[in-house]
């Protein structure tokens, strides 16, 4: 037996309620989210809103002084990148299960967001389970050639 078509449609209002309360809780954590991350020399700290925008830039303990401009480069991009990776996992688990709504209940995989095409590489390239990311192997080449040119400075 099929079911009248007011359960029906009274279900579907509720659900549809459930989503949109859902969806404002969402937009009200967002708009206050942050997140801050610091380089791997914790010589920067950098923090981003929601939409990865920068929110604020620290040159910690001074350390900026000493620094090439390549080096302090890297930090800056090194924790800009960590911070908005941190936001974007956040994003991700607040927004995914409201993406996955309908009228029915969870969606099939297709009706949800693809957000490795939303943050790109941006999700696990600083992820702190995989190996070194492109960011730290380049504050690596970095560090090794200032050691290198101190190194002949020293030996000249």
């Amino acid at each position: 037996m099929s079911q009248p078509m007011e359960d029906r449609v009274a279900r579907a209002m509720a659900h549809l309620k459930a989503a949109e309360e859902a969806a404002a809780s969402a937009r009200a954590e967002l708009d206050t989210a942050s997140a801050t991350a610091r380089s791997a020399d914790r010589s920067v700290r950098v923090s981003v809103g929601a939409k990865g925008e920068l929110t604020s830039l620290e040159f910690l303990d001074g350390k900026y002084r000493t620094m090439a401009a390549a080096q302090l480069s890297a930090a800056v991009l090194e924790a800009a990148n960590t911070a908005r990776a941190e936001m974007a996992r956040r994003v991700v688990d607040l927004l995914d299960p409201i993406t996955r709504m309908t009228a029915r209940g969870a969606a099939p995989e297709r009706m949800g967001v693809d957000w490795e095409a939303v943050f790109g590489s941006l999700l696990d390239e600083t992820s702190v389970t995989k190996g070194p990311t492109a960011m730290s192997r380049l504050r690596d080449e970095i560090v090794e050639d200032d050691e290198d040119d101190k190194g002949r400075q020293g030996g000249a």
